[in-house]
């Protein structure tokens, strides 16, 4: 099973870990990383860039606004993910509590990929997503 691990923090936690040396820093997800690769369980992980950088593209009109960065009224802003082949979510639970990335106002919730299994596998779209990941090496 897929799980994604969605790394959060609020604006404060972001400020302290910017305080944090950058080696450091690296050195200490590289491990954290390492572990996970030798585990067998990483899929991919990716960190985001400050949501300063960003834009937002609100789909409450039509057209769609879109609006610079960062979100506005957010008490917590994604900041990057891990997507793990485990065999449960205790297991996805088990690898979040050992990330390094810790203190006061960081969170990783914790989410279920769903498989391409789980939609109508007689619906034209699904037909033409499944040869897509079959003819790129995901299935």
């Amino acid at each position: 099973m897929k799980y994604m691990l969605i790394m959060r923090a609020t604006d404060e936690a972001y400020e302290q870990f910017g305080e944090v040396d950058f080696t450091e820093m690296i050195e200490t997800m590289g491990r954290y990383n390492d572990e996970l690769i030798r585990a067998g369980v990483l899929l991919a992980a990716e960190g985001l860039h400050d949501a300063e950088e960003g834009v937002v593209v609100d789909y409450s009109a039509d057209p769609p606004i879109v609006t610079d960065g960062p979100y506005g009224e957010t008490k917590e802003l994604f900041g990057g993910f891990y997507i793990l082949n485990v065999t449960s979510k205790e297991e996805a639970i088990e690898w979040a509590k050992r990330s390094p990335v810790r203190g006061k106002g960081f969170k990783t919730e914790i989410r279920r990929v769903s498989t391409i299994d789980e939609f109508p596998q007689d619906n034209e779209w699904i037909k033409r997503e499944r040869a897509w990941r079959e003819a790129t090496g995901q299935l």
